[in-house]
């Protein structure tokens, strides 16, 4: 449910609402903008009278919300997020390039290819250290050590970086990581969810490659419930008949995501394709669809590459995408 609120509405008026609605056992999560202060209300509210609320003096309107992600919704929260993640800033106009190896390999590897995206423009550095597979026999990342390298890397460079989590007993690993990437098999692992909404750091959720837009945002809705506020949805294919393409890249979902809900929203055109050469084209119509921020795989050897070698490009081609979407940006915005 959301109350909506007369501009400038009486203090005390409003503290007796709250106190009232608190008594309720309903969680209050307000937003205030620049003329109109909404109320969105989370719990169960069928026992709520909405004519006894719309007649008070402070109120303009009352509205239930039939969406069961309340916390992630619009409606409760008008205005765009922005997550800082170190520096750097995703959501509400603010755009950032995420970059990085799909699987760190050596210390050179990692912090080579993180002075390369940092030179061109990345905001983010990211690496993966445990890698789920479909085999059991394929390369399954340096796990605690790739963690060691990463930060070695971005203590180099300066750059924040991001990496996945696979479990809940990995949690403590992550202590320095600066965005936690909880990946598409992930993404309806409740328990591993209900913990990140625990923690204060950033929430990179991919959206599951068989997953609707409402489950991934129910599974947002289990961070936010738990407090943690800082999440970013993104977009990274899924599963269609189609073969000429490792997933199908739903770019519907930019928009439409940022329709329904107040969180930021990237797009990974690496995954999403697993191509090399169509990397740069998902790129430029992810940010033409209004996405705050691309999330790219880059790698100084794709041909040896112990993780996603195709759908890898090299540093010198991800400082052509960098700039490129960058201009189109620009060109957005006129």
């Amino acid at each position: 449910m959301v109350v909506i609120l007369k501009e400038n509405p009486d203090p005390k008026q409003l503290e007796n609402l709250t106190r009232w609605l608190k008594s309720q056992d309903l969680v209050i999560h307000s937003s205030n903008g620049i003329h109109q202060t909404v109320l969105g209300l989370v719990g169960d509210t069928s026992r709520i009278d909405i004519d006894l609320i719309k007649a008070l003096d402070i109120v303009e309107d009352v509205v239930r919300i039939q969406d069961p992600f309340k916390s992630a919704n619009r409606k409760f929260h008008p205005l765009d997020t922005v997550v800082e993640v170190g520096p750097a800033r995703i959501g509400g106009g603010n755009f950032a390039l995420i970059a990085g190896p799909c699987s760190i390999e050596s210390e050179e590897q990692i912090c080579s290819i993180a002075e390369a995206v940092k030179k061109s423009g990345a905001a983010i550095l990211r690496g993966g250290v445990f890698k789920p597979r479909t085999s059991p026999y394929a390369f399954q990342g340096l796990r605690a050590e790739g963690i060691k390298l990463l930060l070695e890397a971005k203590k180099a460079t300066g750059l924040p970086v991001v990496t996945e989590i696979m479990d809940i007993s990995q949690l403590d690993l992550f202590g320095e990581i600066d965005m936690i990437q909880v990946g598409a098999r992930n993404m309806q692992n409740f328990e591993l969810l209900k913990q990140l909404g625990k923690s204060d750091k950033p929430v990179l959720l991919k959206r599951g490659f068989a997953s609707t837009i409402k489950e991934l945002l129910m599974s947002a809705e289990y961070i936010l419930a738990g407090g943690n506020h800082r999440v970013i949805l993104c977009e990274r294919g899924i599963r269609t008949f189609e073969t000429a393409t490792r997933n199908t890249l739903d770019l519907a979902a930019v928009p439409v995501l940022h329709n329904l809900s107040h969180l930021p929203v990237v797009v990974d055109p690496s995954h999403a394709t697993g191509v090399a050469k169509l990397v740069e084209p998902m790129t430029m119509a992810a940010v033409a669809a209004g996405c705050d921020g691309v999330m790219i795989e880059v790698h100084n050897d794709p041909a040896h590459a112990l993780c996603d070698g195709p759908q890898s490009i090299l540093p010198e081609n991800f400082d052509a995408i960098a700039r490129r979407s960058l201009i189109l940006r620009e060109a957005l915005k006129k």
